[in-house]
Formats: structure tokens, sequence, C-alpha cells
């Protein structure tokens, strides 16, 4: 699990450097990681599997991120509601498409805030 930490940790200390140089990103003040999000699967044999995704959001304006952390719970609970249909829909053996995942993942953040302003960042997507 540390190394999970210490991997987010390189992401934002490299998402904070590039926006720096760049303009863009998510910087160390806006941005709170989340819980991973896991969901079964099948695989191509038949047998069980999860899927594993790692979130964090990057949300600019300061009421809206007291909000979003505030709400960390819905946010879980809507993140496993979105990850279990996604997975539900997967075919065994297939890659998940992670586009896809984003954006049903970025509809329930949406939807969970009640408006739109926090930026969805999916750290490591995993089929096992």
């Amino acid at each position: 699990m540390e190394r999970r930490a210490l991997l987010g940790l390189a992401l934002v200390a490299t998402a904070a450097a590039s926006a720096s140089k760049e303009g863009g990103g998510a910087s160390a003040e806006t941005y709170f990681r989340l819980p991973v999000v896991t969901a079964s699967i099948t695989g191509l044999t038949g047998r069980r599997g999860v899927l594993s995704i790692e979130t964090g959001l990057d949300v600019p304006d300061a009421a809206l991120r007291l909000r979003a952390q505030q709400s960390t719970p819905r946010l879980r609970a809507a993140y496993n509601t979105a990850a279990q249909q996604f997975a539900a829909g997967l075919r065994p053996g297939a890659a998940p498409d992670i586009d896809r995942l984003a954006n049903a993942l970025q509809a329930a953040t949406n939807a969970t805030l009640g408006r739109p302003g926090a930026r969805l960042l999916l750290g490591t997507v995993m089929a096992i």
C-alpha cells in the first residue's frame, strides 16, 4: 500500500512540475487523492478478476474543493457504482476502455457534487 502512496506522490510531483512549466495540470493545493476503487470482472477463462482504479480530483475552486472533500464518502459510493457498471459491460478477457471509464467517473463526479468544476484524474487502471 505504501508503494501506491509513493507512486501517487510521484505523480502529483510530476504534475506540479509540468504545471509550472506549461501552465496547466493539477497543483498540489488543488489536488486530492481518493481511495482505490475496485470492481469484479470475468477473465478470459471464466475466472473472476479485479479491476482496480486509482483516482484523484483536481478542484481549482476553493468552495467546490471543500464540498468535494466533505463529499468523499458519496464520491466513493458513486465511483464504486460506476466502476461496477463499467465492469459488468466488459467482455471476458477484453482490455478496459479507459476513455469510457473516465467519462463515467467524471459524470459521477459532476452528479455527486451538483455541478461541473472538479476534474477527475486517473492513476493506474489495472485488470487482474
